[in-house]
């Protein structure tokens, strides 16, 4: 069987995989098809070497159809369509209060653990969500980030009429946008790049362009001055870190999806004692996101279509993180795991 592994220093190596029987309580599966994540882009430009310790086989956004099953199983049977929910748990720690998703032991499988850019994976039964029978496996690769949104809208706490404003118009901005809309929320969108700013007026959504427009006083314009009730900082830009809390209202909460690593950003803590505003962590997902995720994507309100840039060959890995480096504007990247 074929499997991409990354081998360090910007480059894959297509190769020969193993395909693993699964113990008690794993299921083999068949791979149809694996998103390209943005940390699987930080994994490229090697960044997270220390904890991928290449040569690795990663890749966590996958759909797929159950090959076999381990002893014990029940969840799912042969033949079974499903999503991946990729995460591992450790041992529970006491700083943990029973959140398993943000454990202190909690792994990534496809980061910490071989991932789904291969033929066949094999996974704790438990990771597994079957899909309905008319969503594809296309759009099934589609579960795992739309699940990160249903997160970040939850922990944001949306109600329907709200001002939401999401700042970053990418993969997860866009989703991210799509719950809020199933949420009845007033949705507005901040985003630099031309053609996610395209993409975005013609899926329906108001979408600001910071560059060009002060992000500010567009938001109080759309707003008639309410400002937004929640905001979600999704681009990662210290730009963003600077402004976010000046376009929240009273009492405004500010979800935090981006991860800010590298040097600290100041952050306007006075803003927060002046108007009662709350900062919010976000990170991953819980089951229930899943359960969601997949009731959104089965309604047919989202136009997968629409957000899939390019579907490739597993054996063509090299070539589509190359053009995602060379073409920020792209939205999502599947790749083919069987073809």
């Amino acid at each position: 069987m074929k499997a991409a592994f990354y081998q360090g220093n910007h480059r894959f190596n297509i190769g020969e995989g193993t395909a693993l029987a699964p113990g008690e309580g794993e299921v083999r599966l068949e791979v149809g098809f694996c998103g390209v994540c943005g940390t699987d882009i930080h994994i490229y430009h090697g960044v997270m070497d220390q904890r991928v310790k290449p040569p690795q086989i990663v890749g966590h956004e996958a759909s797929a159809v159950v090959a076999e099953l381990g002893m014990g199983v029940s969840n799912v049977k042969v033949g079974d369509r499903v999503a991946v929910r990729p995460l591992k748990f450790g041992a529970e720690h006491p700083i943990d209060k029973g959140y398993h998703h943000v454990s202190k032991n909690v792994k990534i499988i496809g980061v910490d653990a071989p991932g789904a850019f291969q033929n066949s994976w094999t996974v704790p039964a438990y990771t597994l969500h079957k899909l309905p029978d008319h969503l594809s496996l296309q759009h099934g690769a589609f579960i795992e980030p739309l699940a990160v949104a249903c997160h970040d809208v939850k922990i944001g706490r949306v109600q329907a009429g709200e001002n939401c404003l999401v700042i970053g118009g990418g993969p997860i901005g866009t989703l991210i946008a799509f719950v809020l809309k199933e949420k009845g929320a007033r949705v507005i969108v901040s985003e630099i790049n031309p053609t996610r700013h395209h993409m975005l007026s013609s899926l329906g959504f108001e979408v600001i362009d910071p560059v060009n427009q002060d992000l500010v006083s567009a938001v109080s314009d759309l707003t008639d001055q309410a400002m937004a009730d929640c905001v979600f900082e999704v681009s990662g830009a210290k730009a963003a870190v600077d402004v976010m809390t000046e376009v929240v209202n009273v009492r405004g909460r500010i979800v935090m999806v981006a991860i800010h690593g590298g040097p600290k950003k100041p952050v306007d803590l006075f803003k927060f004692f002046w108007s009662e505003i709350e900062l919010l962590g976000a990170r991953l997902y819980q089951e229930d996101d899943y359960d969601e995720a997949i009731s959104i994507a089965a309604s047919g309100s989202i136009p997968f279509d629409k957000l899939i840039t390019k579907i490739s060959a597993l054996d063509q890995i090299q070539g589509v993180f190359e053009l995602i480096d060379e073409n920020p504007a792209g939205m999502k990247y599947l790749i083919d795991c069987q073809t």
